[in-house]
């Protein structure tokens, strides 16, 4: 029985990770990992129950990927971005012909997620 999907998405700071995905988006570190000093991160960050992978690691992803969350609530986490000022992205708050509203961010390594909650039944 499957039960859950995690993705991978490539990074290349660890700084601009942190900013990005901690900072102001909200997600919380859960554990890293290096095999030793001096080589490439490997963590996940969680919110609520969506988990992301982020790896430095060359093979583990391309940068570009496109990831949606479901977010119930989406108008007030859309808020909740727009109050911390992140000086690298003000993302609108969209309403979709599929019967949705989203809020697309980019990350510094050109990934996207689709933050979206459902419109209709």
């Amino acid at each position: 029985m499957m039960t859950q999907v995690i993705p991978v998405l490539r990074i290349f700071d660890e700084a601009k990770a942190r900013e990005f995905y901690v900072d102001w988006l909200g997600f919380v570190i859960d554990w890293e990992h290096r095999f030793e000093e001096n080589t490439p991160l490997f963590m996940q960050v969680k919110r609520g129950d969506v988990i992301l992978w982020l790896s430095e690691h060359h093979g583990d992803a391309c940068p570009g990927a496109k990831v949606f969350i479901e977010c119930p609530g989406i108008e007030s986490y859309h808020r909740e971005l727009l109050d911390k000022k992140y000086k690298y992205n003000r993302p609108g708050l969209e309403t979709e012909e599929w019967d949705a509203k989203t809020v697309t961010v980019h990350d510094p390594f050109g990934n996207r997620l689709v933050f979206f909650e459902r419109t209709a039944g």
